[in-house]
Parts: structure tokens; sequence; C-alpha cells
């Protein structure tokens, strides 16, 4: 069965390139990014990893640990490492999950047999530090992921969890936002002291509340 957006993440326990780890004991109070790969060794994934790497500044500023996965063992993965290392210029920070098994790539429904019996697609979940899940990505193996997308989402994700709003289409962090529906204009103009503009009585933005 198929995890759904609300779902508590499954744990796990697996060895990674970082050492064995519990999942949810590991995420801590932190938001997670797991991620899929389909094999070791392949081209897009070194590009994914490194940009990854490249990005874990702006993971950290949003208390976010990665967390990758592929189907190899640990020492294929640290052969690997210092190819995506040299390619992108970087340092990969961030553990790999051994999953020789397909252990987790199942527990995630991670391989989806009319596009490969044996490889997992490039599966993308956010986990919130309730440990449910807050996003479900599956991209085909040919296409590599846009990872300031998922930066982006991140980021809509943690407003939203904090305050009655939700974000508009292609939405930035420090643009306005929508107020919920669930609120009265009346009620918006007094929680939001920066102010409320009303499009339609059912679309009503304010500049974004934690900036």
């Amino acid at each position: 069965m198929s995890l759904r957006l609300g779902d508590i993440a499954p744990d796990f326990e697996a060895d990674t390139t970082q050492g064995h780890i519990q999942f949810h004991q590991w995420l801590g109070d932190s938001w997670g990014l797991l991620f899929s790969h389909p094999a070791d060794f392949t081209p897009v994934c070194t590009t994914e990893l490194g940009k990854t790497a490249l990005l874990s500044g702006e993971f950290q500023k949003r208390n976010v640990k990665v967390l990758a996965v592929s189907v190899d063992d640990v020492e294929s993965h640290n052969r690997w490492i210092p190819d995506i290392n040299e390619v992108n210029g970087t340092e990969v920070n961030f553990p790999i999950i051994a999953d020789e098994t397909r252990k987790v790539a199942e527990l995630y429904d991670m391989i989806h047999p009319n596009a490969s019996e044996k490889a997992t697609v490039r599966s993308v979940f956010i986990i919130g530090p309730d440990k449910k899940i807050k996003l479900t990505l599956t991209y085909p193996a040919s296409t590599g992921r846009n990872f300031h997308e998922i930066l982006r989402v991140i980021d809509s994700l943690q407003l939203t969890a904090d305050y009655s709003v939700a974000t508009p289409a292609d939405w930035k962090d420090g643009e306005d936002v929508i107020v919920v529906p669930a609120i009265s204009t009346e009620d918006a103009i007094k929680k939001f002291t920066k102010g409320v503009k009303e499009v339609k009585p059912y679309l009503r933005y304010t500049p974004q509340p934690n900036k």
C-alpha cells in the first residue's frame, strides 16, 4: 500500500555510510528529506547527490536532515562518494542508506514494477518533526530532481505549519501569502497586522507573517 500525506513515516533500522541508524531516533526533532536513487555510479544520481551536498547549508538553515537511499551496499557507496565530490566540487556530508535487501525501498513503495522491477524510482519524502509525511514526489529514473523546488516546498510547509496561511502558485520565500478560507476577512485584518488585500471574498493576500 502506498504512503499518503499525513501518514506516519515508517520507522526502520539500516546501515549507512555514517553508521547504523534507527530512522525516527536519527531524525529527532528535525524535519527530514528521504530520497531514493536507482543505483550507485549512475550519472543522474551523481549530479543529484552532489547538488544536495552543495545545498547542505540551506537544508541546515531549515533544520532538515537529509538521508539518501540506494540499493547498493556501503562499500559501493564509499567507492562512489569520491566521484560525487570530484564531479560537483563538494563533500557529501549526509548518510546514504545501504538497501541491498530493498527493505526501505519496499517500505516506502519506491519500486514501481511497470517502470522497473529492480530499480527504485526517484522518490522524495519530506517528513515533519512529528514523523508524518508532508510531501511525496515521484520522478522517473531518467529525470533529475529540482532541489531548489524541494527547498521552496519546505519553506512553504514550515511557514504554513505555524501560521493560518497558504502559499500561491510559484510562491517563493518573502512573497505575499494567502489567508486560509477558514478565517473571515474581518478576523484576518485583526490577525495579520501587516495588512490584508482582498481580491475575491475567498482570496485574500497578506505579507509573509514571519518576515
